[in-house]
């Protein structure tokens, strides 16, 4: 069942869902030391490759030696600390208010209204929002504690339920799968040799996954595996 809460929608405020910011730092400072301690090794190991006659690229390991002692370690930390910037730019930021839906990711925004949200849950390690038709308006990789989730969604009104409503009604995809709205097979087999190469949250892999949203298909991933499930008003099934 799906849980409302009784906030007033008119409150101000938004609530903003992401990493702690406890947990960000400390990630920071340990990409930082394991850079910096690699930094070092790598000095290490160039020192010791140059007075080996016999040892395999010794001009990369004397170019090593002669940088100055303390910036292999700065570069190592400047590294992590790179590193650091591009995960959380990869994570998901969630921006809830009485009104809308915000999803932030890699730099890109997708806003969603209230009114156009039938229901949220997470499935797997992924949030997904239902519009009223039963298609996905968005399904996202997050890690986020599903406790923390559901209370900040119904908070602010949304139906949040535990489990996808529509679970039953996915199935493997093959290819030349019967049942399916023509053109779906083609985009699917498309979208099952890119997430072989690229794994799930490749960007070809979501641009797919939209094609196929507007052919009245939603397609969900396991494995690197596809099932997918038709939405009301999807088209003729292909011969």
């Amino acid at each position: 069942m799906g849980k409302r809460d009784q906030r007033d929608p008119a409150a101000d405020g938004p609530t903003v869902l992401g990493r702690a910011m406890w947990s960000t730092v400390c990630s920071y400072l340990v990409l930082a030391v394991v850079g910096a301690g690699a930094g070092w090794l790598v000095g290490v190991l160039a020192g010791w490759l140059v007075t080996l006659p016999w040892a395999p690229m010794q001009g990369p390991a004397r170019l090593l030696t002669s940088i100055p002692e303390p910036w292999l370690p700065v570069v190592g930390t400047v590294a992590g600390l790179v590193l650091g910037l591009v995960a959380q730019h990869e994570e998901l930021v969630i921006r809830l208010t009485a009104d809308r839906v915000t999803l932030t990711r890699k730099g890109r925004e997708r806003e969603f209204s209230r009114d156009a949200v039938a229901t949220s849950f997470r499935d797997g390690g992924e949030l997904v929002l239902l519009g009223h038709d039963g298609g996905e308006l968005a399904r996202q990789e997050c890690d986020m504690d599903v406790r923390r989730l559901a209370d900040a969604f119904t908070e602010y009104g949304y139906v949040w339920v535990d489990a996808d409503p529509h679970r039953d009604d996915f199935r493997r995809w093959v290819p030349a799968a019967p049942g399916l709205p023509e053109g779906a097979n083609a985009l699917l087999t498309a979208r099952q040799e890119v997430l072989k190469k690229k794994g799930p949250s490749g960007d070809d892999v979501r641009e797919l996954r939209d094609e196929l949203a507007r052919l009245g298909v939603v397609v969900k991933d396991v494995r690197r595996r596809q099932y997918w499930r038709t939405i009301r008003g999807a088209g003729p099934a292909a011969d």
